[in-house]
């Protein structure tokens, strides 16, 4: 984690403007913190989950398009711990609805 109040484990939490491409016009700044809040909810509840650990990176990017975009890096065992956390409550959404 990288602080007291961050539950996020490795985050990019600045943005380098030096390291895109602009495209006048195109708002990535806006796409990167729409994907920074995203990233925080994904980091949060992979932490209430009990997966978030060192092997967990989440990170805040923008596309070419200027669109939002969460990266989420992690060992093969936390993505299938993830992938079965997904399918129990899309099962339990079904059920549900």
């Amino acid at each position: 984690m990288d602080g007291p109040d961050d539950e996020m484990g490795p985050l990019n939490e600045e943005f380098d403007p030096d390291a895109v491409l602009w495209v006048r016009g195109v708002d990535y700044v806006g796409g990167w913190r729409e994907a920074r809040g995203a990233a925080r909810e994904l980091s949060d509840a992979l932490a209430r989950a009990g997966l978030a650990g060192d092997d967990v990176t989440v990170r805040a990017d923008a596309a070419p398009d200027g669109s939002g975009l969460v990266r989420l890096t992690c060992s093969a065992e936390t993505a299938r711990n993830v992938a079965l956390l997904t399918r129990v409550t899309a099962a339990r959404l079904r059920r549900a609805g």
